[in-house]
């Protein structure tokens, strides 16, 4: 897991959040009251149809199953419109929620909207992280600044202990 630079906390109630979202194909509002009583894992990537974000998401829709049968629920999000969302969605036959974000206010609800740094260049962006929320509604798991390849399996070591 290493740094956390989130500013959440483990055991802390997940913070309000509500956004559009592709949500089996179709567009819905979700909130986290929508999921009360159900664990979700909750994973922030900068770009749809990008390589890093792309070998992630398809390690997630290939893991869907086992992370399912843990008893969560998966929801990806990114800054993308919802018509990039569903793009990348049914392009890679996700079967997971995808939240539109464009205006980040999920992302810093969530302290993963920071200063990067690419190339000597600083930015504001989406720092590469997931959070795991019980179906109490409270943080568990913060896996903040991570790599996309083989994330999910180091998740699903976390989850399985």
């Amino acid at each position: 897991m290493g740094t956390n630079n989130t500013g959440l906390d483990i055991g802390q109630v997940a913070p309000h959040w509500a956004a559009e979202a592709i949500v089996n194909g179709e567009q819905a509002t979700l909130d986290q009251s929508m999921l009360a009583g159900q664990g979700y894992i909750l994973y922030f990537y900068p770009k749809d149809n990008t390589p890093g974000c792309t070998t992630q998401a398809c390690d997630f829709r290939d893991h869907i199953d086992r992370l399912s049968g843990l008893g969560y629920r998966v929801i990806g999000c990114s800054p993308d419109s919802l018509r990039s969302h569903l793009n990348f969605q049914s392009k890679q036959s996700f079967t997971f929620d995808l939240l539109s974000d464009p205006e980040h206010k999920v992302a810093e609800a969530f302290g993963v909207w920071r200063e990067k740094k690419n190339y000597g260049r600083t930015y504001m962006g989406i720092v590469r992280s997931t959070i795991i929320i019980n179906n109490q509604g409270q943080v568990t798991e913060i896996f903040d600044n991570v790599r996309a390849k083989g994330h999910v399996d180091r998740l699903l070591e976390a989850l399985s202990s």
